[in-house]
C-alpha cells in the first residue's frame, strides 16, 4: 500500500519559508506531478518525501507509516522508496547490470535473486541487450533508463522523480515521457514527479499540483488544470494564453483597450481579466465573436501561429496549418471564441502577459 498523506507541512530555512501549509493525499498507484517554476518549493517537497529534508511543521505518511513529523523521522533508506535525479548519477566504471544491481547488493541478497530481479527490470526498461555495457557506450536516454531501472529494481512502494528528463534533447524527452508512464502503469507503482515542464505534467499525470511561491495554486486532473485554471498564474503557467482586461456587466465582457466585447453569463461582475487560449479561437466567414486584422502569421508545420489586432489588443491565434495559404497579412478576419476563462482583476501586472 503506497498511499501518501501530507498534512499541514511547512518548510523554512532559517527565516525563509519555502513551503506553506502543504496538504495533499495521493492514492495507491497514482501518478502525481508537482509542477511550478524554479524555486517554488516542489523539489523541497520531494526531498521531504524522500527523507533528505525534515519538515519544519506537519506530518508525512507513506502507506500506514508516519515517516516525518515534529516527533518522528524515518531515514531515507528505511522508507522503501526509489528515486531518480536530474543527473543520471550512474557509475561510469560499472556495467549496466552492476549499476542496476547495486541496491540489491547493499541488501546482501544472494546472487540468483539479484540476477533474477535485475533481468526482470532491464526487460521492463528495454535494456536487456545492454547489460554488459558501461554508461559511456549508451545514449543519454539509455543512461536515464539505467537510473530508472536502479530505482525500480528493489520494488519500492513509492518512486520519486526529480526532473529526470531535463538533460535530454527534445526528441528523447518526448519518447521518455511515454516510456515512463507506460512502465508506471504496468507496475502499478505510486509516482511523484517534479518538473517545471507543463508538457510533461499534462502527458504523464493522473493529477497535477501547481505550486508557486511555496503555495499550492491548484490540484486537479490535467484537463481540469488546463481548461479550468483556478487563477491567472495557473492559466499562464500551463499552456499559452491571451489575457485581456475587461468590465463585466449586463451579460457582456467589454474589453478596456478595445472597442469589442463578448457575451458572458458567469457570476463575476466589475473589473475582470479574460483569458483566451490561442487554440480556442478559429477563423469564420461570418457571425464571429470578434473582428480583427491579421498582423503576422508563422507556419509551424502542424499549426498556423497568428497575431490578430482586434483594435488596441493583439491576440495570438493558433489556426489550422492549411489556413496559412488562405489568409494574408492585412486581411480583415472574424474570430469565433469557443472557450474562455474569467478572473477577478487584482491589478497584478505580472499576470498580464499578453502573448505577442
Amino acid at each position: 500500500m503506497s498511499r501518501i498523506v501530507i498534512k499541514d507541512v511547512k518548510k523554512a530555512f532559517d527565516d525563509v519559508v519555502v513551503l506553506n501549509d502543504f496538504n495533499a493525499e495521493f492514492a495507491d498507484g497514482e501518478f502525481i506531478t508537482l509542477l511550478g517554476p524554479s524555486g517554488c518549493g516542489k523539489t523541497t517537497m520531494l526531498r521531504m518525501l524522500a527523507g533528505f529534508e525534515k519538515p519544519t511543521l506537519g506530518e508525512i505518511f507513506i502507506g500506514d507509516q508516519e515517516v516525518s513529523s515534529t516527533k518522528t523521522f524515518i531515514p531515507p533508506e528505511k522508507r522503501d522508496i526509489g528515486m531518480v535525479f536530474q543527473s543520471y548519477a550512474v557509475w561510469p566504471h560499472m556495467t549496466v547490470f552492476d549499476n542496476v544491481a547495486y541496491p540489491l547488493k547493499m541488501k546482501h541478497l544472494d546472487k540468483n535473486t539479484i540476477k533474477t530481479q535485475v533481468d526482470e527490470v532491464l526487460e521492463i526498461v528495454h535494456l536487456s541487450q545492454y547489460a554488459d555495457r558501461i554508461p559511456s557506450q549508451l545514449s543519454g536516454g539509455q543512461q536515464q533508463r539505467v537510473a530508472l531501472a536502479r530505482a525500480l529494481v528493489a520494488k519500492p512502494q513509492l518512486l520519486l522523480l526529480d526532473e529526470p528528463l531535463s538533460n535530454l534533447d527534445a526528441k528523447l524527452r518526448d519518447s521518455m515521457r511515454f516510456e515512463i508512464k507506460e512502465i508506471q502503469k504496468n507496475l502499478g507503482i505510486t509516482v511523484v514527479y517534479v518538473t517545471h515542464d507543463q508538457m510533461e505534467a499534462m502527458t504523464m499525470s493522473d493529477r497535477v499540483i501547481v505550486i508557486n511561491h511555496g503555495d499550492i495554486q491548484q490540484i486537479g486532473k490535467p484537463t481540469e488544470i488546463y481548461r479550468f485554471p483556478a487563477n491567472q498564474f495557473v492559466a499562464d503557467f500551463v499552456g499559452k494564453i491571451n489575457f485581456i482586461r475587461a468590465t463585466s456587466a449586463n451579460g457582456e465582457l467589454q474589453f478596456k483597450d478595445s472597442p469589442q466585447k463578448i457575451e458572458y453569463d458567469g457570476p463575476l461582475q466589475g473589473d475582470v481579466v479574460v483569458g483566451i487560449r490561442p487554440e480556442n479561437m478559429r477563423f469564420v466567414k461570418a457571425s464571429g465573436d470578434l473582428k480583427g486584422t491579421l498582423v503576422s502569421k508563422f507556419y509551424l508545420g502542424d499549426v498556423n501561429d497568428c497575431r490578430i489586432d482586434i483594435g488596441g489588443e493583439n491576440l495570438r491565434v493558433i489556426a489550422e496549418p492549411k489556413s496559412f495559404d488562405s489568409y494574408q497579412e492585412g486581411d480583415k478576419l472574424q474570430l469565433r471564441v469557443d472557450e474562455f476563462s474569467v478572473f477577478v482583476d487584482t491589478g497584478d501586472t505580472d499576470q498580464m502577459k499578453i502573448l505577442t
